[in-house]
Parts: C-alpha cells; structure tokens; sequence
C-alpha cells in the first residue's frame, strides 16, 4: 500500500470531514423535521422522539465537523453515532414488516459507518503526522532568565531609585519612637 504525503492526508481528511459534516446536517434535519415519517421508514415507530434527538445529535456533529479547526474528534463522534444507531435498529431488527425495514436501515447504517471509520481514521493520521511534524520545533530559552540585566547587575537598583508613596507608607502616629 502506498503512502500518502502528509499535505495530501490533509487535504483528503478536510474534504471527508466537509462532506460527512454536510451529510450529517442533511440527515439531522430530516429526522428533526419528519421523525414520524423517518421512523415508520426505519422500523422504529414509536419511537419519534428518540429519532428526534439523534437528529439533533447529527446537527450538532455536522456543525462540529465543518467549523472545527481539528475535526478528528468530531469524526469519532460520528463513527459513535454510527454505533448507537445500530444498536438502536438491531433492537428491532426481526422477521416482521418493521423488522425488515430496521434490518434494511441497520445495512445502510453499516455502510455509512465504514464510510466514517476510515475517514476519522484518515482525520487521526493526517493530525498524528502532522504534530510530529510540528513538535520537532522546540525552542530552547534555557539562556533567559527574564530580567533586564544580568542578576549581579540589578542587585541593589530597587533600594536606590524607589521610594514608597505616601499612602503605603506606615503613618506618621503609628512608626516607632527614635531612641
């Protein structure tokens, strides 16, 4: 199997996280918009209100992955999703009408899954190859010690040029008596 060069894993887990961000939008909305309809296609009637919310958690994974600026963990969050949703249609999968259709949507799940596997497994090479790129780059500022001058030089100057405001200064009633 070839290697990819870093720049291009890039490019390839970008465009995979735009287009599963995009797809993961689209596919929230119409759960979010039609459960009832989306649950009878999916075997899961009665069940509206959690096809309700795994839209909403399709919206929020969308927008995640096409806003972040590493969308790597927003891609696991996918392949999570993928998971839950099988679990979700197996529950019903069965020999009846609605157990045919859970069973027919739990294949479609499958195959989007693959489809998020690999992509957050690009997404996490591309970061991975990325960092040990970066992390090369170490500064070293073991020769600063964030003073002005050298320790030796400053030794001294704060008692010579500074003088207390009077309103720190302990007040006149309260100093001690010269003996």
């Amino acid at each position: 199997m070839k290697s990819i060069p870093d720049t291009r894993k890039h490019q390839l887990a970008r465009q995979a996280a735009r287009g599963l961000g995009w797809f993961s939008i689209g596919l929230g909305l119409v759960e979010l918009m039609a459960p009832a309809r989306t649950a009878r296609a999916t075997g899961q009637r009665g069940r509206e209100s959690l096809v309700r919310s795994y839209g909403m958690r399709e919206i929020v994974t969308g927008v995640g992955l096409l806003t972040a600026r590493n969308p790597t963990p927003w891609m696991w969050a996918r392949v999570a999703g993928d998971a839950l949703d099988a679990v979700t249609l197996a529950s019903r999968a069965d020999r009846s009408s609605a157990g045919r259709r859970a069973a027919w949507a739990l294949a479609a799940v499958g195959t989007v899954a693959v489809a998020d596997l690999a992509s957050a497994m690009l997404s996490q090479r591309a970061n991975a190859a990325g960092s040990a790129s970066t992390s090369r780059e170490v500064r070293d500022y073991s020769d600063r010690s964030g003073l002005p001058a050298p320790p030796d030089a400053m030794r001294g100057r704060a008692l010579t040029d500074f003088f207390a405001p009077e309103d720190m200064r302990t007040p006149a009633a309260l100093r001690p008596f010269p003996d």
